[in-house]
């Protein structure tokens, strides 16, 4: 008999495949972080002697959910400037609060304040763009979460470097020291192209084709930026400039596209590039919505992201994808748009192909790595169960996620956390109170 490492029993399987597939009564079996097969529940008992069984009456095991974009650190400035348009928002809260706070430690602690909330939350995987990302990524390494890191790029001196071949420099040196990590992965992160000259992005999309990674820039997210760009840039769009300047292809990943102009769809269908929607951000800020059902009929991939607890407040994925599916049918006047399971995609495989982990991690496959959770669906808000997927999606909350591994290692245990969440939280709270005592 085979001996895995874990066997995963649950009510329900969902492994967002194509097919829409829900598998009941079925298990997953784990053996040195990854799956190792997907069967009826009946058969492994059957055929599998695992070490270590788990059973989940009532919940749904599907993969964890991947952030693709967010901003992990400034968790430490949740809730310090609210009810502001973006760039006043920016310019009179945010930039001065990091100019001031803004070091190695303060990342670090902020690191840790969110990889604990999305653990919490369900997410196994996230896109960041931060300054001092060697600190996030030791958060990431001790904590067992997965991290896509930016390699930030921007024109403006600030406290983690002068100028832009500084960033580059730095952003080098953090792709070689994780180059082979498991669980660390890189990215350029260019911030936006109002931030960052013609000749940074032109180095940076250079770079990133060389070291094959996504490149990783805010874009068209304000009525304000596409007015500085037409007038800045000869009538270009933001997209038409970065096309121009040869960043437009399938490792480009778009975070917000509230506003789209004549030609921005054709560039973003044939160039094959990744739109992130980050629907309550965009709603806080009142930056405008990403038409999502419009690019879906494009055949424009689409992937979900958080943006910052800063402007969002929260780093809920499971409450960020019904908004996203309620959002979407709003806008579009459609009832059909963005449906619960495509809602599930953009949270999990699609954002994993979006960073160019669809290999490792996104769906239920065997030989991928164990990223899992399970929801429990036996809660008074999510009985009766017609249709699970539909219950999971407009009806369960973050408190029902009960169980999350990352390559097999459990870190949510029946909703507790399997870190030092005493520590994490008495070292953010000692930050919140330094930053505030400073705010305009």
């Amino acid at each position: 008999m085979i001996q895995p490492e874990l066997l995963i029993h649950a009510q329900w399987v969902l492994p967002m495949d194509d097919r829409q597939t829900l598998w009941e009564d079925h298990a997953v079996a784990v053996d040195q972080g990854r799956i190792r097969a997907l069967l009826p529940s009946a058969e492994a008992q059957r055929t599998l002697q695992p070490k270590r069984e788990v059973h989940l009456p009532g919940h749904v095991l599907l993969p964890g959910f991947i952030n693709a974009h967010t901003h992990a650190p400034m968790t430490l400035l949740r809730g310090l400037a609210d009810d502001l348009p973006l760039m006043t928002w920016l310019r009179e809260h945010i930039w001065p609060a990091e100019q001031r706070w803004v070091n190695e430690a303060m990342v670090e602690a902020g690191s840790r304040l969110a990889v604990l909330e999305m653990l919490r939350g369900g997410t196994v995987c996230f896109n960041d763009m931060y300054f001092f990302p060697e600190a996030t990524a030791r958060a990431v390494e001790a904590l067992g979460i997965r991290a896509v890191l930016g390699m930030i790029l921007v024109d403006l001196p600030t406290r983690y470097a002068k100028d832009p071949a500084q960033y580059l420099e730095k952003g080098m040196a953090l792709y070689e020291r994780y180059a082979e990590h498991p669980r660390i992965h890189t990215a350029l992160a260019p911030h936006a192209p109002y931030s960052v000259s013609d000749s940074a992005l032109v180095q940076a999309g250079a770079l990133a084709r060389e070291l094959q990674v996504p490149l990783h820039i805010h874009l068209q997210e304000t009525r304000e930026e596409m007015q500085q760009s037409r007038r800045e840039h000869g009538g270009k769009t933001p997209l038409a400039r970065l096309r121009a300047l040869g960043l437009v292809g399938p490792n480009l990943i778009a975070v917000h596209m509230t506003q789209l102009e004549m030609g921005d769809l054709e560039i973003l269908r044939d160039g094959g590039v990744s739109v992130v929607h980050c629907p309550e951000s965009n709603l806080k800020l009142a930056s405008g919505f990403c038409p999502v059902a419009r690019l879906q009929r494009e055949g424009i991939h689409l992937a979900l992201g958080t943006d910052g607890a800063a402007s969002n407040d929260d780093l809920d994925m499971l409450g960020e994808l019904r908004t996203a599916a309620l959002l979407a049918k709003g806008v579009s006047g459609d009832a059909a748009a963005l449906p619960a399971y495509e809602a599930l995609r953009m949270a999990t495989l699609h954002g994993a192909k979006a960073l160019g982990l669809e290999a490792e991690t996104g769906s239920l496959e065997v030989g991928k790595s164990a990223d899992l959770i399970a929801i429990d669906l036996r809660a008074p808000n999510t009985q009766p169960i017609h249709h699970p997927i539909s219950q999971l999606v407009y009806a369960a909350t973050r408190d029902q996620i009960r169980q999350v591994w990352v390559a097999g290692r459990h870190l949510v245990r029946d909703g507790e956390p399997q870190l030092d969440v005493d520590a994490i939280l008495e070292e953010a709270r000692a930050w919140g109170l330094r930053i505030a005592s400073t705010d305009p």
